[in-house]
């Protein structure tokens, strides 16, 4: 199949549940090769609350950034426009296990807050949908170091849903 045919996935309707295998299928069909090549991981998806989910429950997904010395700037600091990246890629995971399933969206809003700097770890991407409208989404991601689980940014994004 030639890039930018439609796939399986694009014709599909709405599944009942977009679990883990559904993110990790759109993750490698779906993004650029260059994101693909940041070999994103996703660790888990929240497309409906748990029995004992609290008030402020929003669905979401977490995703894992492998550090790589490719990645970084002098210092080996993980640049910022690798974090953006993933930010944005974590936050279109989370949108889809919002409308449990495959939709085209594009972005037309991120702000990043940089806190501290990414330095020799892997980076955890926690994406959440604050709000799923039918033409517009809007979220937050907040990334953090593997090894410490300390914040290194905070993520506002909001999404045209296209379809």
């Amino acid at each position: 199949m030639k890039r930018g045919e439609p796939t399986l996935i694009q014709h599909q309707q709405h599944p009942r549940k977009f679990d883990i295998e559904e993110a990790r299928r759109v993750l490698g069909d779906v993004f650029a090769p260059w994101v693909q090549d940041l070999n994103l991981s996703i660790e888990g998806i929240d497309y409906e609350p748990p029995q004992t989910a609290a008030a402020g429950w929003q669905p979401g997904a977490v995703l894992r950034m492998p550090f790589s010395e490719r990645l970084c700037r002098n210092g080996g600091i993980v640049c910022g426009q690798a974090l953006m990246a993933f930010a944005d890629t974590a936050m279109v995971i989370a949108n889809l296990a919002a409308n449990r399933g495959y939709r085209p969206m594009t972005t037309v809003d991120q702000t990043t807050h940089f806190m501290r700097a990414a330095t020799a770890s892997d980076v955890l991407a926690d994406a959440r949908v604050v709000r799923m409208g039918r033409t517009m989404s809007f979220g937050h991601v907040t990334l953090s170091s593997a090894h410490d689980n300390k914040p290194v940014a905070m993520v506002s994004s909001a999404f045209a849903m296209l379809t």
